[in-house]
């Protein structure tokens, strides 16, 4: 798994605990231990989580902030329901992990199957069009009514326009470049209407960093989407939310291909591409304030809003 498994806000706080391979390894001898003996190593350390590789096949996700243990638990209870249904891989847990008093560490963690390939991050945006329609199809169908016991994000469940105050406030703190335009499009996309269908699965975090590509698009652009990773913020809501990725993921030509994929589902005309729009506005200008303290984030937000604003 590439470093699509780091949080965007990777390095921007600090670690309520330290996780360490010899602590994460004697997490596997005491609950696991016929895994305990396979070669393990950091792969990426996230704003939430550390990610281990274990052996070639598998991986550790390790929190290391309280917040973040309950998300691994959204995972590890409803990616198994989820999965069947969805066209690419995902990360369900092929082992659970849980609090060890003995070695003082006190929330759940998983281990994953580990998928070869690339960050979408780390392939040109016009390399990425090969996605589109394989994304598309991921979305549709994972937007299906959730149920009542889906988890709570009041982050990405929310309302669009309560989204405002935090935009607003990266733009007067000059956060965000073309401060007048942001502003004037968000006047504008706010507006549209509401959600009012059913509370439908959302990823919730859809930006190009939680999507791995198979390894030979690094360099031919001939591979498709492996893998969607990080469900952390999944939660029930408006998909206007994932569909920002036509957005934060993909080109004019990709965003295209992307809508044209789901125009039975979502056709022209419909709101939810104005919301979904608006949530590309506001996740992107999100990434520049995590970016300060990180270049690959920062870069990624700068390029999104770069798209968002020059969409017509």
């Amino acid at each position: 798994m590439p470093a699509s498994w780091s949080s965007t806000r990777e390095h921007a706080v600090r670690a309520d605990l330290d996780v360490t391979v010899d602590l994460v390894r004697g997490l596997l001898a005491e609950q696991h231990p016929d895994l305990a003996d396979r070669t393990l190593r950091v792969a990426a350390n996230g704003w939430d989580n550390v990610m281990l590789r274990l052996g070639d096949d598998l991986a550790v996700r390790v929190p290391r902030r309280e917040i973040a243990a309950h998300l691994v638990e959204h995972e590890q209870q409803w990616l198994p329901v989820l999965a069947p249904r969805l066209p690419v891989a995902v990360p369900v847990a092929v082992r659970v992990g849980r609090p060890s008093p003995t070695l003082r560490y006190p929330w759940s963690w998983s281990v994953v199957p580990w998928t070869a390939g690339v960050r979408a991050t780390d392939v040109p945006v016009e390399r990425r069009r090969r996605i589109a329609r394989p994304l598309a199809a991921f979305h549709r169908a994972l937007h299906v009514p959730a149920p009542s016991g889906a988890p709570v994000n009041p982050f990405r469940s929310a309302p669009l326009p309560t989204r405002g105050t935090a935009l607003r406030g990266r733009v007067e703190r000059g956060i965000v470049p073309d401060g007048e335009q942001v502003l004037s499009l968000w006047a504008r996309l706010v507006e549209a209407p509401a959600w009012h269908g059913p509370p439908l699965w959302i990823h919730g975090d859809p930006h190009p960093g939680n999507l791995v590509l198979a390894d030979d698009d690094a360099g031919s652009g001939r591979g498709g989407l492996a893998a969607v990773v990080d469900f952390g913020d999944m939660t029930a809501g408006d998909p206007a939310t994932d569909l920002a990725a036509a957005w934060l993921v993909l080109d004019a030509a990709g965003r295209e291909a992307y809508r044209d994929t789901l125009a039975d589902r979502y056709p022209p005309g419909d709101p939810v591409w104005v919301r979904a729009r608006g949530w590309a506005l506001s996740m992107s200008t999100s990434m520049l304030e995590s970016g300060l303290e990180n270049a690959w984030v920062y870069r990624m937000g700068e390029e999104s809003l770069v798209r968002v604003l020059a969409d017509t």
